[in-house]
This record gives structure tokens, C-alpha cells and sequence, in this order.
């Protein structure tokens, strides 16, 4: 395996920034990942900062990287066992999301499809508990594999070890930059439950003149939706959603529909969640630029690289944003982007 000095980081971050690591290794076996963590290479990168890296989706680079870039590049997608009413598929850490979703969706393999073209790859998906449309991983997962970056052992995380929140999981607080996660096993059902009552699914099926409900369906409504307001990586740079959805007590949520009739909230266990692009957008900020650094016309989530906008300059336009969300309602967002 070769390790390489000075790598650009620019094709490796949908965000399009232009940054450096110090040293980079492409892991494409388990004994990839336990041979950089060996004696005869580990030794020397023992006390060296480290940084899984996967589709580079969810993650902005402020500034050059001094460490060693571990590109994650696993490959394999099994069916390690089924019952009577699931598949249990288990899917390399380097595969691509959506064409994981895709596979899973041609096998018949039932309830990620709510989830597709959701950028990245399947080892950020337990990380980040990814969700869309009224659907998180946590739902479906059931285990992962990951390997200890400081002693090599290879380790189990069950649905539970992985305390899952709000695009949130232990490997974002507790085991932050401890783990590479290896592989991710799903419990898909047999049987489709079908999701359509968030965001426009229903009416985009109906558009589609979908008489017959699949999962292929519903794949191919979310695709749509998602093409129609989210911007292509390939052809602007950005990270997907940038913030979080806040998460508010119902009584400040009546406090604030009095001020702004017109807010989006959805109610949930723990309080009501809000619309952050609805927020971003109230504040003037949805299609605005700044240099080459900018908010999407079409998603106010979103914010964008035109060209050769720095990651300095990007995360400068969030502050812009953040602070400005918090003086009109009262509410501090949180970025869900990884910074660096």
C-alpha cells in the first residue's frame, strides 16, 4: 500500500475545496486498514491526526489537512442471511449510497428507498444517522464493523451501541475520529411498508401517474424531488444540507407562530422540528452570493461553491446565516456539515 505526501483534496470533497494532506493511503481491504495501523507503518503515523474519508459529502476543509487522509475504498454488498419477513444485507463501508439503495431496491430489499440519492457512501450512514422523507437509518440498521484506529482491533457496534439521534451517533462525540467503520448491515423487509405522507412524495407519485405502489416507485418519486431542489455535486460544488432542522419546545413554537403565522414546524416526540431552509429563506438569505461562496436559489439548506470559493469563505457566508436565523426568531441552527 503507498502512502503519498502532498495530496490534493479537491476531488475528493463535493464541496470542490481546494486543500492539502500531508499524507494520503487508499484503505481497499481490511489488511489495508490493519497494515496502517501495523508496526512497520503505524509507528510512524501513531501520534499523526487522522481522517476517514468517504465520498467527502459531509465535510468542508477550512484549511490544509496535516495529517493522514485514510480514503475509504471497500467494496461488497451480501446477503448474509434472511427469514421469514427480512434480509439482513451487508454492505462495504466505500460502496456508494444510492447505488447501494438502487441494489437493494433491484433485489426487492425493502425500506431504504426513501433514502436514495442521498450523497456519500454507506460508511457515513450509520455515522451521521442519515434521514429523509420520514426515514432514518436507524430504522433499518441493525449492525457495523469498524476497526480502532489507535490499537487495530476490529469491533461490533450494535443499533444501540451506536446511540442514535438527530444526525447523530456515538462516532460524532464519544468515538470521534477513534473508528473506521468497515461495513454496515441492514435488516430490510420482505414485505414493503410504504412511506409517502412526507414532504411532496405523494404528489410527485401522483404526477408520475404511479396506480401501483413500489418501492421503485417511491425511489423514483425521491429522485425527482430531490433532482428538482438540490444541486448536482458534479456541477456545483456543495455538501447537501448544511444545517439541521432545530428541534424546539412546543411552547416556543406557539410563541413564534404568533409572530410568523406562516413558520414550518413538525411536531415530534421531543418538541417541534423546524423548517430550517423555511427559517434561512424568511432571512433573505436563499440565492444570495458572496464572492464565489453562496446560498441555493432552488434549497436555502444548501450552500454552495460557484467556483473557487474557499472553505474560510464558506463557512464565514453559515456564520452569516446562523447568526442571522438566531436574531429574527430567536433560534440557533447547527451546521451538519464536518468542519476542518
Amino acid at each position: 500500500m503507498n502512502i503519498l505526501e502532498n495530496i490534493s483534496l479537491k476531488k475528493y470533497n463535493t464541496f470542490g475545496i481546494a486543500a492539502t494532506a500531508r499524507y494520503f493511503a487508499t484503505i481497499s481491504s481490511v489488511d489495508d486498514a490493519k497494515e496502517i495501523l501495523s508496526r512497520n507503518i503505524g509507528t510512524k503515523f501513531q501520534n499523526t491526526e487522522k481522517l476517514i474519508l468517504g465520498g467527502g459529502s459531509n465535510i468542508l476543509f477550512t484549511k490544509n489537512f496535516d495529517g493522514i487522509v485514510l480514503k475509504n475504498n471497500l467494496k461488497g454488498i451480501d446477503l448474509i442471511k434472511e427469514d421469514e419477513d427480512f434480509y439482513f444485507v451487508k454492505a462495504a463501508a466505500g460502496e456508494n449510497w444510492h447505488e447501494f439503495v438502487l441494489y437493494c431496491i433491484e433485489k426487492n430489499y425493502a425500506g431504504l428507498e426513501n433514502l436514495s440519492l442521498i450523497p456519500g457512501n454507506v460508511g457515513a450512514s450509520p455515522m451521521q444517522n442519515i434521514g429523509a422523507y420520514g426515514v432514518e437509518i436507524k430504522d433499518m440498521f441493525l449492525e457495523l464493523e469498524a476497526i480502532n484506529l489507535r490499537t487495530g482491533e476490529l469491533k461490533t457496534f450494535s443499533n444501540q451501541d451506536c446511540k442514535f439521534g438527530y444526525r447523530e451517533s456515538v462516532f460524532k462525540h464519544e468515538f470521534k475520529n477513534q473508528f473506521m467503520i468497515i461495513s454496515a448491515t441492514y435488516k430490510l423487509r420482505k414485505t414493503p411498508v410504504f412511506n409517502t405522507s412526507y414532504g411532496a412524495i405523494e404528489q410527485e407519485l401522483e404526477k408520475m401517474g404511479v396506480k401501483d405502489l413500489s418501492i421503485t416507485a417511491i425511489s423514483k418519486a425521491v429522485c425527482n424531488i430531490r433532482s428538482s431542489k438540490l444541486p448536482n455535486p458534479a456541477e456545483i460544488g456543495n455538501a447537501g444540507s448544511f444545517f439541521k432542522n432545530p428541534i424546539i419546545e412546543k411552547e416556543k413554537f406557539e410563541l413564534l407562530k404568533k409572530d410568523f403565522p406562516t413558520i414550518v414546524g413538525y411536531e415530534i416526540k421531543d418538541g417541534v422540528k423546524l423548517a430550517a431552509g423555511w427559517l434561512i429563506e424568511q432571512c433573505g438569505w436563499k440565492g444570495k452570493r458572496i464572492n464565489d461562496a453562496g446560498v441555493h436559489k432552488n434549497q436555502a439548506l444548501v450552500l454552495v461553491n460557484y467556483k473557487d470559493a474557499t472553505g474560510e469563505e464558506i463557512y464565514d457566508l453559515s456564520t452569516q446565516v446562523l447568526l442571522s436565523v438566531n436574531k429574527k426568531f430567536g433560534v440557533m441552527l447547527e451546521r451538519e456539515v464536518n468542519i476542518l
